[in-house]
């Protein structure tokens, strides 16, 4: 299993989200939290899975030179791309029901890439989910905003929550990866690294 694969490594999760922190524990990892701030910004021109690619990376960039032999960092980022739009987190309330009114009855897409680092090794990877949602009332969009408060979230949604169970129409991907984190391409993506390195 990974766990034991990895005994002899030390697991760096630079994130401070507690849904991915939870995800961690949930596949049986040890691992360390460690964060430093990054200012997330990335070229104009970039597009799609560009950009949360460039954004992972750009998050392990200030770890690099205290990297030991025997770690493996692991950073991550997640979008919400639509109509050639990417949408992150909202400013205010005002600002949450306009980007939750133009996902009504229609599909977005969901991507989170992974940067996994070493010493030695640098693989990025990511993942993307389809995610329809249902013809939202404005009143269904207040209510969900004015009780979740979800002004930390980019698309101004969180699928585990209210919206989500009463919205989804349809899904096409990794649920968890909507949810921050496709555990599923970490786990195999730990898994090559091992053989690697």
């Amino acid at each position: 299993m990974l766990k034991q694969k990895l005994k002899n490594r030390h697991i760096i999760l630079a994130s401070g989200s507690p849904r991915r922190q939870d995800f961690f524990r949930n596949l049986d990892l040890d691992f360390e939290i460690r964060l430093k701030d990054t200012e997330e910004v990335y070229p104009p021109e970039l597009k799609h899975s560009e950009i949360s690619d460039y954004l992972a990376e750009l998050k392990s960039i200030p770890f690099i030179k205290e990297l030991k032999d025997e770690d493996i960092l692991v950073t991550s980022d997640t979008i919400v791309w639509h109509k050639d739009l990417i949408l992150g987190k909202p400013k205010d309330n005002t600002d949450a029901f306009s980007i939750l009114k133009s996902l009504s009855n229609s599909t977005h897409d969901v991507i989170t890439s992974i940067c996994i680092r070493t010493k030695t090794l640098k693989k990025i990877v990511n993942a993307v989910t389809q995610v329809t949602f249902k013809a939202f009332t404005d009143e269904e969009l207040w209510y969900y905003i004015n009780t979740y408060s979800p002004l930390d979230k980019a698309g101004a949604y969180g699928i585990q929550e209210w919206i989500g169970q009463v919205g989804v129409t349809n899904i096409e991907g990794s649920y968890f990866n909507v949810m921050g984190l496709p555990t599923h391409l970490l786990y195999e993506t730990l898994n090559t690294i091992t053989e690697e390195y």
